[in-house]
């Protein structure tokens, strides 16, 4: 990646940005991608946990890592050298770990000096030496599909600082430009953890943590960086007044010791009004302008004199390139007083959009010049900061390409389609209901299958083995024709079939040996639809997702699953479930058109689905499972927004799911969710089975179920899949005596938290045996 203003130069360096003055706009980055150019940090942590290589061989991959990125902001002039992004897990988790807030189950298995081990049990679990140590919870960072291990707080816990890591790195960087340290916000912190034991709430645990946060920002300071980022996302949320008032109590009292401080709250605006945001102890503060309903002016009009805006006026999280000229134009609007006071950036940390366009060779030309990822944002960043800085001529090549691809998207015939736009016109003839309650459609439905009372089943997916992935990559190189991948694939549905009856399952599924990724392989043969071979981003710890983009109208072009799926259930005689991807999951799990209403886009799914879920009907598939488990996810941080969002993406989900018989039974799954703010919705999914995870929550995630009475059926998942660990048959017979504590036993179902795609057949069979047993045991009990 070169800078489009850098000519082998530091051009604008007399524009340095020092503590006293902006002589004119500079920019920064919250964050930056961490996998690597071929995901090389993903593959040496997975070789780690196997032992194939040394933490030393780990250390070193990351170190290139880091280099490379802080070598890609030298050269895009950026003011700062970000650092503290960078992580093996997630930057919350490394908090915990900074802070010694390591549970009290992983003391015996945690070597005080071994921090990087100490991050992946927490993460992971593990068993040794005859102890137990479950993972911890692993949730969605806030509306995003990125996940972080939330903390946990016991009463007795001990704070002590480890900062060795972040101020190794620190060092690390100083060769590169002036550092700037990011560090998540201890309200957020406190926000996002989960309290246990004698812990009823979190925010009492603010002065236990604060000494040893200080001593962290005065670790800072000692290591000599230029600035400290404060990072409050917790703000975009509607917090209680309380932690409000815990806030500015908590920045009052901290000692930054002069360095310039800088507070983000992205996502949304932030709940406190700007005149009391601005009022916050600190030099710079960052709004995030894309999604949020303030304008730059009037942030720029209400910051008081002496303070900075840093104003994210690229996306963080679309892959969309930035209109230059309207940027520059909206900067133009303030004066020049007011510009003096900016720090141009992205709305969020890049981490959620891939790291190189350039990477993509095989991408359609045209489609490829719309878009723009994170090396591509920080030219981006820093062509706005010339031109704003006077400097025009220096790229009208740049900005000249820019305009026409704006130009190209905006008025592409392969964006919009007039029969798919004419569909969504005529959405009041497409069933949003199904025919009969549910109740009506239950005894039908157990009629029809014939099903013991606890179910099992598994939520879809089973391991994508090396083998499985050479052959996906040589059928798409040409290397394999379609006659020997359809074989090949059609002998691995035939085995996990086999599996799935030896262990005793009672309602199967063909394992989706032939897709790549539950919302990947949708687009691939959806119109509208573009699919990288890089874009990759990181969905959790090792987990990358690569998700597709979404140029234009959608339609479905040709049925996507019903084969593999009629050749599954030739193979049994126990039912067969089709497996879908629901409508929300692959708009939230895609980068997403921005020139139309997300809701448009979302029906436009909708209706592609629903003709699959008419095909799987038609070749007798008796029950269909349309995954949503991004509905929660897609819910918007602010109430006030909830309601529009939670009313158009439920409608959507029962727009693929309604018109069939009553006699079908639909299922859908959702993982990794807290479901209070949004019951009614789920209710009114009318899904005849919801299956979730509930393993690591300790079946908690259901109080909210018993207390609405939830009419439907429910797989509450007993099987954590994101950990290693095998669950014991007296373990998975705990938690759904639990489950049939809270929720009518005669609508339970028995079920993993989620797809077993991740997870190796060594370890899935022998927890399936278990999770089957356990089943069986509480049949005999509760009939």
């Amino acid at each position: 990646m070169e800078c489009p203003c850098a000519n082998g130069t530091d051009r604008g360096a007399e524009y340095f940005y020092d503590r006293e003055h902006f002589i004119m706009i500079r920019a920064h980055i919250l964050g930056f991608p961490r996998v690597g150019k071929k995901r090389e940090l993903k593959k040496t942590i997975e070789a780690y946990w196997r032992q194939d290589a040394s933490e030393a061989d780990l250390q070193q991959v990351a170190m290139e890592i880091r280099k490379q990125n802080w070598q890609w902001q030298k050269e895009a002039n950026l003011a700062y050298i970000t650092v503290g992004d960078f992580s093996f897990y997630d930057n919350i988790l490394d908090l915990s770990v900074m802070l010694s807030n390591i549970p009290s189950r992983y003391h015996d298995l945690v070597d005080a000096g071994n921090i990087l081990d100490a991050q992946f049990i927490m993460a992971r679990g593990r068993t040794a030496s005859g102890v137990e140590a479950p993972a911890c919870a692993l949730t969605k960072w806030f509306d995003t599909n990125y996940h972080y291990i939330a903390p946990e707080f016991e009463a007795d816990v001990r704070p002590a600082l480890q900062a060795q890591v972040l101020l190794a790195e620190i060092d690390q960087a100083k060769a590169y430009g002036e550092v700037k340290v990011v560090i998540p916000g201890l309200i957020t912190y406190l926000w996002l953890g989960r309290a246990t034991g004698a812990v009823t709430n979190r925010l009492n645990l603010l002065e236990v943590f604060k000494p040893v946060y200080q001593q962290l920002i005065s670790r800072l300071v000692q290591a000599g960086v230029s600035a400290i980022e404060i990072d409050e996302p917790a703000l975009a949320n509607d917090l209680p007044a309380d932690w409000i008032r815990a806030l500015k109590g908590l920045y009052a009292s901290l000692d930054f010791d002069g360095r310039h401080t800088l507070l983000t709250c992205f996502f949304d605006a932030p709940c406190l009004d700007l005149a009391d945001y601005f009022a916050l102890p600190f030099d710079t503060f960052h709004l995030d302008f894309i999604h949020s309903d303030i304008s730059l002016k009037q942030a720029a009009d209400a910051l008081p004199g002496g303070r900075r805006l840093s104003a994210g006026l690229i996306s963080g999280r679309n892959i969309w390139k930035a209109d230059i000229g309207g940027i520059v134009a909206e900067i133009n609007t303030l004066s020049d007083a007011r510009k003096d006071m900016l720090l141009v950036a992205p709305t969020c940390s890049l981490l959620h959009v891939p790291l190189d366009l350039e990477l993509e060779t095989d991408l359609d030309p045209e489609i490829k010049s719309w878009l723009a990822f994170a090396c591509q944002k920080l030219q981006e960043l820093q062509a706005i900061v010339t031109v704003v800085n006077g400097r025009k001529d220096d790229i009208d090549d740049y900005l000249s390409a820019n305009q026409i691809a704006i130009e190209s998207r905006r008025f592409s015939s392969r964006v919009h389609d007039p029969v798919v736009k004419s569909a969504i016109d005529n959405l009041d003839a497409v069933p949003a209901n199904r025919k009969s309650t549910f109740v009506e459609r239950q005894k039908l439905q157990g009629a029809c299958l014939n099903l013991p009372s606890f179910p099992t089943t598994t939520i879809g997916s089973f391991p994508q083995t090396s083998n499985i992935r050479a052959m996906r990559r040589d059928f798409r190189q040409g290397t394999v024709g379609e006659q020997d991948y359809v074989g090949f694939m059609q002998n691995e549905i035939r085995q996990a079939i086999d599996i799935q009856e030896e262990v005793g399952l009672d309602v199967l599924v063909h394992g989706e040996a032939e897709r790549n990724d539950m919302v990947e392989y949708f687009g691939e043969q959806l119109s509208g639809f573009a699919i990288t071979v890089n874009g990759w981003v990181q969905s959790y710890g090792s987990r990358c997702v690569k998700p597709p983009v979404i140029y234009g109208d959608v339609s479905r072009l040709s049925p996507m699953t019903t084969g593999w799926i009629a050749f599954a259930q030739a193979q049994t005689d126990k039912v067969v479930k089709g497996m879908l991807t629901g409508p929300v999951t692959i708009l939230q799990w895609s980068f997403v058109r921005d020139d139309q209403p997300r809701k448009t886009t979302c029906r436009q799914i909708a209706l592609a689905i629903l003709e699959e879920v008419r095909d799987l009907e038609k070749n007798g598939t008796r029950i269909i499972q349309v995954d949503e488990p991004a509905l929660r996810e897609g819910l918007p941080l602010r109430k006030a927004r909830q309601t529009e969002y939670l009313e158009w993406a439920t409608h959507a989900f029962r727009l693929a799911t309604s018109d069939i018989a009553d006699e079908t039974q639909i299922h859908t799954h959702m993982c990794y969710s807290e479901f209070n703010e949004m019951i009614d919705y789920i209710i009114s999914l009318d899904a005849d089975v919801i299956s979730i995870e509930t393993s690591r929550s300790h079946m908690k995630l259901l109080d909210i179920f018993n207390t609405c009475d939830y009419p439907n059926e429910i797989g509450p998942g007993v099987y954590d899949i994101h950990s290693p660990r095998i669950p014991s048959v007296g373990e998975m017979e705990h938690l759904l005596h639990e489950a049939a504590r809270l929720i009518n036993p005669t609508n339970l179902w028995v079920n993993p938290d989620c797809g077993l795609k991740t997870r190796t057949w060594k370890e899935i069979k022998p927890a399936l045996i278990n999770m089957v047993e356990a089943a069986k045991r509480i049949r005999a009990q509760i009939t």
